[in-house]
């Protein structure tokens, strides 16, 4: 019994978020942040205010969908653990394994065309919510660039372990921008890879010439 206890507690988790932030989104979509209190949200879920705090900081993280405990520790562990290497340096699948930890945590999000639709307008309506999403979007590069450092046993502050992070969150958040205004129905996940691609096509481009011109 004490194992099936963890799923339960976390479908109803899942189920939980999902009503605030689908309610936070269409709430803000239509009147703007300022236009609804935290207690009508609450009503509208059917969650008490001090449920609403267990689950996000403020109204802004429910509506661009990000909780306070993040749930991708599954896909974290999967990317510590690092392929064998021949030799020194970088593991050869580092840009791919972080690309796949990222649509992991795009999986999380709640990403029903309703709440997708009224997350693009809330977003259009205050701008204060994309420049929140961007201090997460960095907060996310500096944990990750810790976990690349941590995976491929780098020292602090390698420079490395930064772009790699730097990398894969602008290829994301690129993947993201097409995939909110994109009228085909293309999977997130094939976006992500073709820009994958792309960046990779990109970086094994030869070096320039630096000798003298002719």
């Amino acid at each position: 019994m004490a194992q099936s206890a963890t799923p339960s507690r976390e479908s109803k988790r899942t189920i939980t978020t999902r009503a605030l932030v689908r309610t936070a989104r269409a709430y803000a979509a239509d009147r703007g942040l300022s236009g609804f209190t935290i207690e009508e949200l609450c009503a509208d879920a059917g969650v008490s205010r001090r449920t609403f705090f267990n689950y996000f900081a403020s109204k802004e993280d429910a509506v661009l969908g990000m909780p306070l405990v993040r749930n991708d520790e599954d896909a974290v562990a999967r990317f510590l653990t690092r392929p064998p290497v021949d030799g020194p340096g970088l593991s050869a699948s580092l840009l791919d394994d972080l690309a796949v930890l990222a649509e992991a945590r795009w999986r999380d999000l709640d990403m029903d065309p309703d709440s997708v639709a009224h997350l693009v307008a809330a977003a259009e309506r205050e701008p204060r919510l994309v420049g929140r999403m961007v201090q997460l979007e960095l907060e996310g590069e500096a944990l990750d660039a810790g976990l690349v450092a941590q995976r491929e046993d780098l020292p602090a502050g390698d420079v490395r372990a930064q772009v790699a992070a730097q990398l894969i969150g602008a290829i994301a958040r690129g993947a993201t921008q097409e995939f909110l205004t994109s009228a085909d129905s293309e999977p997130f996940s094939d976006i992500l890879a073709r820009r994958i691609r792309a960046a990779r096509d990109l970086l094994t481009l030869p070096s320039p010439s630096t000798g003298p011109r002719p």
